[in-house]
């Protein structure tokens, strides 16, 4: 009996460490955005420039699908995420001292080095240690991921209020990244080494059209992701919004898209055809876009929760059709790597097209516009996910 409420012990332990890890991997990024205004008041960014702060990270991350794996089977899991912790850390920490937009985006890449290697590595040691509950504690990893999100984007412009200092307000977050050093190196007995056979199987999904297809629909998806964080805040701070008040806004969606993300895959578990669901998720995305464009300041709060509820379900959905298109459980998550690596290059490109419409043509809402007409092609191709038709796509 006590060994049991050890191990029982040990797993809720590893777990907490889990979800403060987690909650490392957004701050660097979704800091920027309400903090954009004052950034550019000291340091001459244009918003493409500053549209590398988001995108870099994002890019590293699908970068990391195809070789964090390998890295961890060279150093080990544990001692991937204490890097990747350390790198996160000081990267964040060093925004103190930064003078430029050459070091605050060499900043951004660091972070995203740490926040790569982390997500490469995360879901197959959840699997191997809760492979009763996969589901329910890859949930928890996601929904702690956007957490995070949240809590950057809500509390960094009340950091600046309070110290002048947008320096303070992005650095702060290396905290963070201590608080969950600290508790993971205490967990380093608990982690076992990661099975060689799991990062296996991806390269041969290079030559598979529906691999392809179910990866632009995950970055295209994702692309809405990376480009309301990267770019909500700075627009209603451009229609009068003060820092604070736009980064509560995007801390509302994106607590919006940790209620979707929790309760939407719940709800399709029984069912598996998903094309329903994902056709709502996507046209609840459009009208938030549409609502940003025709009427922002009325109903601000409606455009942020339509908008968090279509992206925070689309993202889970997405990988979920990815695995149902394999029943072997190997083989599914090397068609869910492939995807995610390929799926987060374009979703990382998102943020540079929107700032560079923004530069050329003085607005936002072309930018809104244009992943309006992406979530319309995505129904399209939404009706191509038949579930009787899998087995003939990949085998």
């Amino acid at each position: 009996m006590e060994n049991v409420r050890t191990s029982s012990t040990h797993a809720v332990w590893l777990m907490v460490s889990i979800v403060l890890v987690a909650l490392n991997l957004r701050p660097s990024m979704a800091a920027v955005g309400p903090l954009l205004s004052a950034i550019r008041g000291e340091v001459p960014l244009s918003f493409s420039t500053a549209s590398l702060l988001t995108m870099l990270p994002v890019m590293a991350m699908g970068l990391a699908m195809f070789l964090g794996m390998r890295i961890a089977l060279r150093i080990g899991e544990h001692r991937t995420i204490v890097l990747s912790l350390l790198i996160i850390g000081i990267a964040t920490a060093s925004r103190l001292y930064l003078d430029s937009a050459a070091e605050l985006i060499i900043s951004a890449v660091l972070a995203g080095l740490g926040i790569a290697l982390i997500q490469a590595v995360m879901p197959a040691l959840i699997k191997s240690r809760y492979a009763d509950n996969v589901s329910l504690f890859m949930g928890l990893y996601v929904t702690s991921i956007m957490g995070g999100a949240a809590l950057a984007a809500s509390f960094s412009p009340f950091v600046l209020a309070q110290t002048g200092s947008w320096r303070i307000g992005l650095a702060i977050w290396a905290l963070l990244a201590l608080v969950a050093l600290g508790c993971w190196y205490a967990q380093r007995a608990a982690v076992t080494p990661l099975p060689e056979a799991q990062i296996r199987q991806q390269a041969s999904f290079f030559s598979n059209s529906r691999a392809w297809l179910l990866a632009i629909f995950f970055g295209l998806g994702t692309a809405s992701y990376t480009c309301v964080l990267a770019w909500l805040a700075p627009y209603y701070v451009e229609k009068g919004w003060s820092e604070q008040h736009a980064g509560l806004l995007l801390g509302f969606l994106t607590a919006m898209e940790v209620l979707s993300g929790l309760v939407t895959p719940a709800i399709t578990n029984r069912s598996q055809d998903k094309r329903l669901v994902l056709a709502v998720l996507l046209a609840l995305i459009m009208a938030g876009f549409c609502g940003l464009i025709l009427s922002p300041e009325r109903f601000s709060l409606l455009w942020p929760c339509l908008l968090g509820l279509g992206i925070g379900g689309l993202f889970p959905m997405s990988l979920i059709v990815s695995l149902d298109h394999l029943d072997n459980p190997r083989r599914a998550g090397g068609l869910t790597a492939f995807v995610q690596g390929i799926g987060y290059l374009i979703a990382g490109l998102s943020p540079l097209i929107a700032g560079m419409i923004r530069d050329q043509l003085g607005s936002f809402e072309w930018a809104w516009w244009s992943l309006t007409a992406v979530m319309a092609l995505m129904i399209l191709i939404v009706l191509r996910f038949d579930p009787k038709q899998y087995t003939r796509h990949i085998d």
